[in-house]
């Protein structure tokens, strides 16, 4: 059984927001993470994106409102640029039969993404795998560990390049992040931001858990997910599949981005380790840490949402909410 457990003292030291074990309200829509807090202070990092879906790295105060379980919130207590100046970074590869044909552009781009940014050490970089490596049983598919630190060491890249595509296309989606975020929360280092990379077709065909446990689980880890959609045969008007829609949708909650391997990677000058790794760099300097008194001690969900009050092009990236449970006396 993969190993599921949450921790809320890591949570806050990664992202120093008062959310923490994540959970779902039973009168909210399914599938939105939630988060809890038993503070008066609300602590949200965040950073915008233009119409041209690029970092904005200049923000006002007045340029953006928080809405709060409904509420509009423009008093803040705080507002400045997130102190967050490192990255470690775990990419996650689909080695199913689904996405096979694109196997190899997804391990050449994270091989590029170990060896391009020299900003990011070796030993701050892993690669974990999942689904397609056995003949049917359970036990052949679990997520791995490919190479946990130094994976632009020769040896790691041999390693990399040997994986071999061995089931019939078996798809742990749902574990393997579970996994994942079980992996980034044992290996995290203060200070540094989480950011998980990966690379699917977003389809799930045989997990244990659930794609609400995959989303709980990623969010209670703190880390930002950057997916690379792999099925390049979806056209735009496909995008909303099953598939690709999970990819958006755990993306949009942890405050990453989706991108697209058919449309957005494809059409970029330069490749898809580059795009990503880019993006992610990006909006690390490009984000910052709003403070608020609590606006209602409702106890239950409170849905986030930051909106732009000036430029109406602005999108902002943040998590999308938290549970708010008053302390015990």
């Amino acid at each position: 059984m993969l190993a599921h457990w949450h921790t809320r003292l890591a949570l806050l030291a990664l992202l120093a927001l008062t959310y923490a074990s994540a959970a779902e309200d039973p009168n909210h829509p399914s599938g939105v993470p939630t988060y809890r807090s038993d503070v008066s202070e609300v602590r949200v990092t965040f950073f915008a994106t233009d119409e041209n879906n690029r970092p904005v790295a200049t923000l006002t105060k007045s340029d953006f409102a928080v809405v709060d379980n409904e509420r509009v919130v423009r008093n803040f207590r705080s507002f400045t640029h997130s102190d967050e100046t490192s990255l470690d970074v775990v990419a996650l590869v689909d080695l199913s039969e689904s996405v096979a044909p694109r196997f190899r552009v997804a391990i050449s781009d994270v091989l590029q993404l170990v060896a391009r940014e020299q900003s990011i050490p070796d030993d701050n970089i892993a690669v974990l795998s999942f689904g397609g490596t056995s003949g049917g049983t359970f036990a052949g598919i679990r997520p791995a560990v490919l190479c946990a630190s130094g994976c632009g060491a020769s040896d790691s890249v041999t390693r990399l390049l040997a994986v071999k595509i061995k089931g019939g296309g078996t798809t742990p989606l749902f574990d393997a992040l579970i996994f994942a975020a079980d992996f980034i929360s044992h290996h995290r280092r203060a200070g540094a931001r989480s950011v998980l990379i990966l690379f699917s077709d977003g389809n799930d065909t045989i997990s244990l858990h659930s794609a609400d446990d995959a989303l709980e689980a990623v969010l209670d880890a703190g880390a930002l997910i950057y997916s690379v959609d792999m099925e390049t045969s979806k056209n735009q008007a496909s995008y909303q599949t099953s598939g690709s829609a999970f990819l958006r949708q755990v993306s949009e909650a942890t405050g990453g981005r989706y991108f697209s391997l058919s449309s957005s990677l494809r059409s970029s000058q330069q490749d898809g380790a580059a795009t990503v790794l880019n993006a992610m760099l990006e909006d690390l300097r490009a984000s910052y840490l709003v403070t608020y008194a609590l606006p209602s001690h409702q106890a239950g969900f409170h849905s986030l949402r930051l909106l732009p009050t000036h430029n109406l092009n602005l999108r902002f990236h943040s998590r999308n909410g938290y549970y708010y449970e008053p302390s015990v006396r």
